[in-house]
């Protein structure tokens, strides 16, 4: 087919749920630059919160999301995405999901950075992402065409209207595809960083196509970087994940110093930018920094996909310690949506970490990525199911398209320069320089007209990591305080009092209302 009801680009836990509400009802396209394996939804350890437990409540998971969220978050996303999780959650179980159980028969809930209460489900112990992707792959198998290995260089859109979207195969060869609703669920940006837990895959495509739609974007400043990543002789091995504090894990440096003590309430369970920061200034005084994990009986057991990785490596876990390090982990800004998915541009939409819907804030809270995924894609569901007039519009080749050739930098060089100059910590001498590295390249005439049917894959990925590159440092200099995941070091003091309050005065009011 060359026209489709629905176009979805990715293969993550947002791609495959929206694929998947939708799919008995209408012809769906999923699209992904990999394998449909190959998102950092597979790759997620930790699991999915959700307050299933009786002695939890939806008002104690919106407090704590606001709070690491520095109370940046749009109210009424997280109020959405904690009452309707738990709802969504149930009802993956009735549908044959399985959670890991205790003992006892009921499912095991663990607890991760800046909770109050255990309430994180997994399955297959650190294998959460991949399982739920598995359990997806097989809902959507048989009613929905998977394109993989492909990449989606671009969105047709006449008049601000998506009509569809050029790809390019393992040929090379370009070709287009109409859809009468464009769905971007490409993941963050995290492989434009040299240190980062995303699929290597993750370049912030969607960001970039987006931009060049006409799209509206926000809050890219808040970049949010894990703090634990196994790192090994100056290279990231995978990432091992915030569950393994949650059982008990402490954070020390070479000579068995904890780290985070006395330094935040809630020491290693701290939100991952308070931790990520301490990391990286004990590891720039010259200093490793491991997650002691000698209090974790049978670890082996409880973290399979970590031990793998852990051997993989060629590390023995027998000494009980696991180097580490911050990398990029999760973009907590994206393409604006409101809280159905839909942007600025008509039949454009955009759901999972790619999206800004407002319920990150400045900082994710753990756990809460795959339940975003999830939730955001019934509502976006609820919007592409509904009756629409087909559009008769022919393909018109868009005239604004004058480039012929680029100039554009490495890979390597984009990334070692975003994660020198506008990583965990920033400031504006910094921010000017990466702003310098990137202007020497966005400023080419017609920059963001060019036609992209004339470059290969490799090059069209290098101009969207450029874009976003771009895009990331003047937000990033653009605000000029410290919060969540934008850290100023030349404006540092103003993060204080986010850490002190828990939750200001107004939301109190509104959840008691409520």
């Amino acid at each position: 087919m060359s026209q489709y009801d629905c176009i979805i680009v990715g293969s993550g836990i947002a791609a495959l749920a929206t694929a998947a509400e939708i799919c008995e009802k209408m012809s769906v396209l999923v699209i992904t630059k990999g394998s449909i394996r190959d998102s950092n939804s597979s790759l997620a350890q930790g699991g999915v919160a959700a307050t299933i437990s009786k002695r939890d409540h939806w008002k104690a998971h919106f407090e704590d999301t606001c709070y690491a969220g520095r109370f940046h978050n749009l109210p009424e996303a997280v109020e959405l995405l904690v009452q309707q999780g738990k709802l969504d959650i149930e009802q993956l179980i009735q549908n044959g999901m399985t959670f890991d159980k205790d003992a006892n028969g009921h499912i095991h809930l663990g607890m991760e950075g800046a909770h109050q209460q255990p309430r994180i489900l997994h399955a297959g112990g650190d294998a959460t992402g991949r399982k739920l992707i598995q359990f997806f792959i097989e809902r959507v198998n048989k009613n929905v065409t998977i394109m993989e290995h492909t990449m989606v260089t671009d969105i047709h859109v006449v008049d601000n209207r998506a009509l569809g979207v050029w790809i390019s195969g393992e040929n090379q060869q370009e070709r287009y595809i109409s859809g009468k609703h464009i769905v971007l669920a490409t993941g963050g940006c995290g492989a434009i960083f040299d240190v980062t837990s995303n699929s290597p895959f993750v370049t912030g495509d969607g960001l970039a196509m987006a931009y060049r739609a006409g799209a509206s974007l926000v809050d890219l400043e808040f970049t949010q970087f894990h703090p634990t990543l196994l790192y090994i002789e100056g290279t990231c091995k995978g990432l091992v994940s915030e569950a393994v504090r949650g059982e008990g894990a402490v954070l020390v440096d070479d000579e068995g110093r904890r780290i985070m003590k006395g330094l935040h309430p809630l020491e290693d369970l701290a939100p991952r930018d308070v931790v990520a920061r301490t990391i990286q200034k004990v590891r720039a005084d010259g200093r490793e920094v491991y997650l002691d994990i000698s209090m974790i009986s049978q670890f082996s057991e409880r973290f399979p996909t970590i031990t793998k990785l852990v051997s993989n490596a060629g590390l023995s876990l027998d000494r009980k310690k696991i180097p580490v390090a911050p990398g990029m982990h999760f973009l907590m800004g994206g393409i604006r949506t409101d809280l159905f998915g839909r942007t600025s541009v008509e039949r454009l939409y955009a759901v999972g970490e790619v999206a800004c819907t407002g319920v990150h804030g400045a900082n994710r809270l753990a756990s809460n990525s795959l339940l975003e995924g999830l939730v955001f894609a019934k509502q976006l569901a609820n919007v592409l199911r509904q009756p629409t007039r087909d559009s008769n519009e022919k393909f018109k080749e868009n005239n604004k398209y004058v480039m012929k050739t680029l100039h554009l930098p490495k890979k390597m060089e984009i990334q070692q320069i975003m994660s020198r100059y506008v990583g965990i910590e920033r400031d504006e001498t910094g921010l000017r320089k990466a702003l310098h590295f990137f202007e020497q390249y966005v400023n080419q005439t017609s920059f963001f007209q060019c036609n992209v049917k004339r470059f290969t894959k490799e090059e069209v990925e290098l101009l969207n990591m450029v874009t976003v590159g771009w895009l990331i440092t003047k937000a990033a200099l653009k605000r000029t305080e410290s919060r969540g995941g934008h850290f100023r070091t030349d404006y540092p003091n103003e993060v204080s009092h986010w850490l002190q309050k828990r939750i200001p005065s107004s939301l109190k009011q509104q959840l008691e209302v409520s």
